[in-house]
């Protein structure tokens, strides 16, 4: 037989010759995998099937033993030796049928290699499965036991976590209580569906007009108005540089002009307000995606004009903002429901910030996903010299609400190193 040390019989029974000069000579760090050879048992179900052997081998540089000593063990120190895992796997990927662990011997040694360990058939694998379990075994908690049915049920089958959660639902949620970033999982869970619902509405006409069908205004802006209620974080964090807070807890949609912002008058689509010390006013009109941003025809070659609805919505969000701020001089003071002022709740008035959400910017883009230049620039042009209000469009908003969940998800996979003076 080669001395190669890849080499290895056709069959395994009985001890191999020549395991021990096997052994010997594999290298630490690597796993050794066999030609592969007819499973050789008669009466088994795989009998005939493809197998292979597999074979590690690990250098101890010392092991520790007890010795009795009078009434007392003593820890005792041993030379350093060399230990070698064998398995063979049959038909499936990851199948174990049988284990071994040697005690292989020095070069310089005649002896043999001993077994210390052999484990056959369905112990094997559970040894196997036991090991793969422990990269998901919590380090905190209370006792548990499960039931081998559960891990195998798992291990063969990504589709019976839902199962194992009922059998053991009192264990999960153990798990999860302890787990201090489960709260940030479930949070994040929620705002990635949201995002695939903001993609849906965005992407979907069908799906889009369900929605509006649905609601007792049919109005497509009530669409948004609704979703952006339900997800103050998206406009909140993906709107402005600063964080934005609904100035009502309960409903972004607020009058702004007239009697007050607690009566009839006008009203704007978002009312909110900056975060700190310090607040000031931020006021958001809503259109839809399906609004227009140029004129469907060019103004002069080159030149397309803003569509009738961006133009629009720009004088809206302008006279909204003033006329909020004539009747409100310089600042804002929140009152509770029994007409008193809230202590240190209030927002300033002064020269806010606006921004008026429109359109898509696939407009621009002809069906192969080429780029209108023209119609680029005139729009670009346009929306960066305006003072005020800033123009977003909902493919825009989308980009950053994707983009705040996709950050959070790679910090919750990896956490991010620990910034350090």
């Amino acid at each position: 037989m080669s001395e190669d040390p890849f080499a290895d019989p056709v069959g395994y029974e009985g001890d191999d010759v020549n395991e021990t000069t096997f052994a010997q000579g594999r290298l630490a760090g690597h796993v050794y995998h066999s030609n592969p050879f007819p499973y050789a048992r008669p009466g088994s179900s795989d009998n005939g099937n493809p197998a292979r052997f597999v074979y590690q081998v690990f250098d101890n540089p010392a092991e520790s033993g007890l010795v009795l000593d009078g009434e007392e063990y003593l820890v005792s120190q041993t030379p350093a030796g060399r230990f070698q895992f064998k398995l063979v796997v049959v038909r499936d990927v990851g199948r174990v049928k049988e284990l071994w662990v040697h005690r292989v011997p020095t070069k310089e040694s005649a002896a043999s290699a001993k077994i210390l360990l052999n484990l056959k058939g369905d112990d094997a694998q559970r040894l196997v499965d036991m090991l793969k379990t422990l990269d998901h075994m919590p380090l905190n908690g209370t006792a548990a036991r499960i039931p081998e049915s559960v891990i195998q049920d798992i291990l063969n089958d990504p589709t019976a976590l839902e199962r194992a959660y009922k059998q053991q639902g009192d264990r999960f949620r153990n798990l999860i209580e302890d787990d201090p970033r489960a709260a940030d999982v479930m949070a994040l869970a929620r705002r990635r569906k949201q995002v695939e619902i903001f993609h849906r509405l965005l992407e979907d006409d069908g799906f889009f007009d369900s929605v509006a069908d649905a609601a007792k205004d049919k109005k497509p802006e009530g669409v948004w108005q609704r979703f952006f209620e339900s997800n103050p974080w998206i406009l909140g964090m993906a709107l402005g540089t600063q964080l934005l807070t609904s100035w009502d807890a309960g409903k972004l949609e607020q009058v702004t002009a007239g009697r007050s912002v607690f009566g009839v008058g006008k009203r704007t689509d978002a009312l909110m307000t900056t975060s700190g010390r310090i607040k000031s006013m931020v006021f958001a009109e809503i259109k839809t995606h399906r609004t227009p941003l140029l004129e469907r025809d060019f103004y002069r070659a080159g030149c397309w004009a803003p569509a009738k609805h961006l133009s629009g919505g720009v004088a809206q969000v302008q006279g909204t903002v003033h006329r909020a701020s004539l009747g409100f001089i310089d600042r804002l003071q929140k009152q509770d429901a029994d007409g008193t002022d809230s202590l240190n709740d209030f927002a300033y008035l002064l020269r806010p910030k606006s921004y008026l959400i429109v359109g898509q910017l696939s407009e621009f883009e002809s069906d192969a996903g080429g780029h209108h230049q023209d119609k680029v620039r005139s729009f670009e042009l346009y929306r960066r010299h305006l003072d005020e209000p800033e123009v977003i469009t909902f493919d825009e908003l989308l980009a950053r609400a994707d983009w705040l969940v996709s950050t959070v998800e790679a910090d919750l996979i990896e956490p991010p190193a620990v910034w350090q003076d």
